[in-house]
């Protein structure tokens, strides 16, 4: 294997696409084992829908990610976030990937979408197909409520 390619498998940036979901925080907690291991940044992204309350769902968004920030950079992970307002979801993600140079994407399989994907099919399905750099899919069981979690262990991260 040529040298240039083997260092190239290394990610140095890894995405993780988050809404917020038990889901989502399963992959945060991958995506930080893999930031430690490989020494890479990682940036989080939450894509807010176009028409929703923009203004109160990018400030929580902000707040949340201002806890995971602190989580990483506790853990010697340097970190950014960023909140997008997109309907295209699965676009906007792969929009993200080339202007952040992102390396690794790091996704889960079942978030807080509710009948959508049964129309337009999944967000990670959607990436699998579309995206061309290394991507793993963070397998999690289907939740029982697509409700958000206001309490409990997810706000260690959020």
């Amino acid at each position: 294997m040529p040298e240039a390619y083997a260092f190239s498998t290394i990610p140095a940036k890894i995405l993780l696409p988050i809404d917020f979901s038990p889901s989502s925080h399963t992959a945060l907690e991958q995506a930080t084992v893999l930031a430690q291991h490989f020494h890479a940044e990682v940036h989080l992204v939450n894509v807010i829908p176009e028409g929703a309350n923009v203004a109160d769902e990018k400030k929580q968004a902000e707040e949340r990610f201002a806890v995971s920030e602190a989580g990483l950079t506790a853990k010697g992970i340097k970190a950014t976030a960023s909140v997008e307002v997109e309907n295209d979801v699965a676009g906007c993600i792969l929009d993200v990937i080339e202007r952040e140079h992102i390396d690794l994407l790091v996704v889960s399989t079942h978030g807080l979408t509710g009948w959508h994907p049964l129309v337009f099919g999944s967000i990670a399905e959607k990436l699998v197909r579309l995206v061309h750099i290394p991507l793993l899919l963070i397998r999690t069981e289907k939740p029982e409520s697509t409700a958000k979690v206001s309490s409990g262990r997810l706000m260690e991260w959020w």
